[in-house]
This record gives structure tokens, C-alpha cells and sequence, in this order.
């Protein structure tokens, strides 16, 4: 090989200057424009998690490593609540930035007027028996929101706020694209006969295996082999992971918005078996759950039901894990604000065991305590916000704030207008550590079902009001949730002003229903103390 003569080098030598200046213009001009594009928001809803489910607050058992991994990088919520204490409400509010009193759907509603609606295998022929009551068509979701201002938008998960055939489906209600359950009673299996990828139903590779199905007649529950009808080929959540990495590629090159609506941990007891292993292994032999008929407790049977739903919970975080990776590997981790949450406290149906987990700690979350029902362990959901440079690391937060808040914030995050007619205040300004934050008078709770409830925070005082429906016997009740966090202590009777401000809070701020099936009788009478 002939050696380069010195002018060849020398001219080589320019030419490596040249280039590794151009390389560093393009590099800076990249991150330039990376920090000029608007940032990316992915919300991360997930499905009956208990305010104690993760490490990061507290959770012994299960192990969520990614998780608590992105409240170090960011900011930790202690006093984050939802907007409803089950999953249609939930959502309803979060995307329209309105509180129970004002909100439109006020309960979960399955629409059961169209006909056998809780029938799987009818609905699966029939996709006008799918889908919960729906939103009106002049819904203003934040998905609306963002799309006004230049944002691609697109939600995988569990919608539950309509039905096929309606204008109350994703597409219709500003989200560019959706892949998963229209339907949160076709939730109830991980294995489904079908999805929808935006308006179409996509068919899967599972049996007809319909949600309350028993084991069956003289199998040895104590055999692994008994449960294989119940962990069939197409896992949903594998299928949606794939259609969120999907996303996120298809879209990094301009701003986006994801709606991660996963439906774990809500049961049925459906996990990766590798993962199920693990924790056999680390809780040891259990009495399975054998799905009977008494309240709460259908869905499906599991050998092994603590190591299921913990399966079920290190699975989500191990695919947070692999989704944060993704983000740094496409180099827009730095400019993505990412939230994480639940949409109520956890379940004590289907074989979930929120006494054996501690899954609302220090609240209680078993039935009464837990999802259904207003108190902390009902509606105090855990809450971490991650945002490169952006939000420090390590922080921790007191600031009472909600589901309806987001609207609010995410406006600020991304410049739209917010709608006149919502509840939240932005939070940003705590995310960042900047500028005045404002905060909230109240939170306001209203809930239809599970007996009938109302509940009232304001600073450190809480309202409860339980047994609505039953006009002999509604009770009226108030805590100091500073002393006196876990509402053991019913204070009404010494504090008739915090009542009375209460009750003002109720005249001025509700409105009644517009669904007759949502409304409490004794609340239309307008009054929050008459018995």
C-alpha cells in the first residue's frame, strides 16, 4: 500500500476538520430544534393501582423498579386524588377537566337498554351490545386540545367512554389514533376475542372464554394444569405495548401526545407466566382463588392469586422500563414530560387482596374503604411526573391536586386555550418549581353508586356523606385529614362551620345530572346535610 504523501494528509486532515464541524453543527442544530419543538406528553393511567402499589410509595412486596426509578428522576405526588372512584368517571373527568359536580358521566354506565350487554359471547357477535354509555358529541377533551396547537394524538389502552357506532369512540373525540378495549367490560379478560385498532375490530387468536367462568367441575385446583383455559395465545397488553413503541416511532419527529390507558392491575388474575414464577417462588405456596359467587369475587380462578397480581404490577413496570429506554434510544427522552397514576384506589374483587399488599397504605383499602367508595383509600392515587432539566430529580410534593387538573397543565405545557367551563388549575408551576401556584379551594366528589356518596375537601378538612340512597339512613361525616389521615374519627358534631362551608361548597357548585341514571335523590333537593 502506497503511504499517503503529507499534502494528501494534510488535505485529509481539513477535510476530517471540515466534516466533524459540519457533524457538530447538525448535532447542535438537532438538539436546538429538540429544545424548541413543544415537548412530548404521555400520560400513564393505570387500572385499580392503590395509592401503596409501588415502591416508590412503600410498596414491600411487589417490586416496580422502573417505576420508582422515574419518581427519583422527577417529582412524587403525596396528595394526588382521582376525579371518581371508578374507571368511567375516572377517565370522563380526566379528559374534560371537570369535577363530579359538573361532569356528564358520573358513574360507570353499561348501557344496558341496548339489550344483553353483559353477555360476552352476544357481544362478540354483536358490536352494538359493546361499549358504555357515551359522551355527548360536543365533548372538549384535552386530545381536542392539543390537536389545535399541533399535536399528533393517540391513546392504547382501555377507553370506556362509549361504544362502536357512536361518535363517543377515541377517533371522534380528538385522538388521532387508538388500539385496545372500546369496551371496559371486554376488559375483563386479557384474552379477548377481539380489539379495535381505531374504528375496526381486530380478531385475536384466543378461545371463547367468557369473564366469570368457574374452574371446571373435578379439577384439582392445587394443578397448574386446571387454569390452562384461562392463559390463552394473545395477551392483550403484549399487543398493546407493540402498538405504543409503534407509535412513538411512527411520531417522534414531531410533538406528541399518548393516553397509556393499560387496564392492569384491574383483574381478572392474568399474568406472564415468567413472571408469575418469580413470585411463586418469592411468596411460596398460596390457597388459589376459585372465582365464586359472592360479591366481587368472579373474573377468573388462579392457582397462585398474589403472585398473579403481583406479576401483573412488575410486568407494567418492566414495560415502563423497556418505554423509557425507547425514549432515550430515539433521543426525545429529554424533551417528554411523562405522568404516571391510577384511576382509583385498588379492587378487592376478582381475587385482588389490598389488605395482604397494603395497597393503599397508610389508608385502608379493602371493600367499603377502597375503590367504590370516597374515602382516602378510594380516591388517593399515587402520582410521579418525570421531565428531563426540566423537573429536578428527587422532589416530592404536598400540593393537594387532581385528575382535572391535567387539562389545566397540560396547557400550559403545550400552549392551547383552556376551556372556560373546567374545574383544575395548572400545576406546572410546582413541576418546575416556578412561579406562583395557585391551589385549590375544594375538591368535589360526587358518585351515584355503591349506595349513593358525596365528598368535600377543603385544606385539611373532608366532608363524607355515605348511604345517599337510602333516605332513613344517609350518614354525615367529617375528618381532619391532617390528624387524623386514615378517617377513623368522625369530628361533625364539634365543627358545625366546616359543615356549614361544606354545604355552601355543595349549593354553589353542583349542578344536577343530566342522566337520570346518575342522579341521587336526596342530593336534588339541594342540600348537602337533609336527612
Amino acid at each position: 500500500m502506497r503511504t499517503p504523501t503529507k499534502p494528501i494528509l494534510s488535505l485529509l486532515f481539513v477535510a476530517g476538520i471540515t466534516f466533524l464541524s459540519c457533524k457538530d453543527e447538525v448535532k447542535t442544530t438537532t438538539e436546538n430544534t429538540s429544545e424548541s419543538r413543544k415537548p412530548n406528553i404521555i400520560y400513564i393511567l393505570a387500572d385499580d393501582l392503590g395509592y401503596a402499589e409501588v415502591g416508590a410509595y412503600g410498596q414491600e412486596k411487589i417490586e416496580t423498579p422502573n417505576i420508582d426509578a422515574l419518581a427519583k428522576s422527577g417529582m412524587l405526588f403525596t396528595q394526588h386524588y382521582t376525579s371518581a372512584p371508578v374507571c368511567a368517571p375516572a377517565r370522563h373527568m380526566l379528559l374534560t377537566g371537570k369535577h363530579a359536580g359538573h361532569a356528564y358521566i358520573r358513574s360507570n354506565s353499561e348501557w344496558g337498554e341496548r339489550g344483553d350487554v353483559w353477555n360476552y359471547r352476544a357481544m362478540a357477535k354483536d358490536s352494538t351490545l359493546e361499549g358504555q354509555g357515551p359522551m355527548p358529541e360536543t365533548t372538549i377533551t384535552m386530545a381536542d386540545k392539543l390537536k389545535e396547537v399541533g399535536y399528533t394524538t393517540g391513546i392504547v389502552g382501555k377507553w370506556g367512554l362509549g361504544a362502536p357506532h357512536t361518535k363517543s369512540v377515541p377517533n371522534d373525540m380528538g385522538f388521532d389514533f387508538f388500539y385496545g378495549y372500546n369496551c371496559q367490560r371486554q376488559a375483563h379478560t386479557y384474552y379477548p376475542l377481539h380489539l379495535y385498532k381505531n374504528r375496526n375490530r381486530v380478531h385475536l387468536a384466543n378461545d371463547t372464554i367468557a369473564p366469570n367462568t368457574p374452574l371446571a367441575e373435578g379439577l384439582d385446583p392445587n394443578d397448574e394444569a386446571s387454569y390452562a383455559d384461562f392463559n390463552l395465545n394473545d395477551y392483550s397488553p403484549d399487543l398493546m405495548f407493540k402498538e405504543i413503541t409503534g407509535f412513538v416511532s411512527e411520531n417522534n419527529e414531531n410533538p406528541f401526545f399518548l393516553y397509556w390507558a393499560t387496564p392492569i392491575p384491574h383483574v381478572a388474575l392474568q399474568a406472564p407466566k415468567r413472571w408469575v414464577d418469580y413470585y411463586v417462588e418469592k411468596f411460596g405456596t398460596e390457597e388459589p382463588y376459585l372465582a365464586g359467587k359472592k360479591r366481587g369475587s368472579g373474573y377468573f380462578p388462579h392457582k397462585n392469586p398474589h403472585a398473579a397480581y403481583a406479576a401483573m404490577v412488575s410486568y407494567l413496570d418492566e414495560n415502563i422500563g423497556k418505554f423509557v429506554q425507547q425514549l432515550k434510544d430515539e433521543g426525545i427522552y429529554d424533551n417528554t414530560l411523562i405522568v404516571f397514576t391510577s384511576d382509583n384506589g385498588p379492587s378487592y374483587a376478582g381475587g385482588a387482596d389490598p389488605i395482604y399488599f397494603e395497597s393503599a397504605k397508610p389508608f385502608k383499602g379493602e371493600y367499603g374503604r377502597g375503590k367504590g367508595f370516597l374515602y382516602e383509600g378510594g380516591i388517593r392515587v399515587p402520582m410521579i411526573a418525570s421531565w428531563p432539566k426540566k423537573i429536578a430529580p428527587g422532589g416530592k410534593s404536598d400540593l393537594i391536586s387532581a385528575h382535572y387538573d391535567m387539562l389545566a397543565t397540560f396547557a400550559e405545557v403545550s400552549g392551547y386555550e383552556t376551556p372556560k367551563d373546567t374545574d383544575g388549575v395548572s400545576i406546572l408551576p410546582t413541576l418546575l418549581s416556578k412561579g406562583q401556584q395557585e391551589e385549590h379551594d375544594f375538591l368535589y366528589w360526587e358518585f351515584p353508586s355503591y349506595g349513593g356518596q358525596v365528598a368535600i375537601r377543603m385544606g385539611d378538612w373532608k366532608v363524607v356523606r355515605q348511604n345517599l340512597k337510602n333516605e332513613e339512613a344517609p350518614t354525615l361525616e367529617l375528618y381532619n385529614l391532617k390528624t387524623d389521615p386514615t378517617e377513623t374519627t368522625n369530628v361533625a358534631d364539634d365543627n358545625p362551620e366546616i359543615i356549614e362551608k361544606a354545604a355552601e361548597i355543595f349549593r354553589n357548585e353542583r349542578e344536577s345530572p343530566a342522566l337520570e341514571n346518575f342522579k341521587i335523590p336526596l342530593l336534588e333537593k339541594g342540600s348537602l346535610t337533609e336527612k
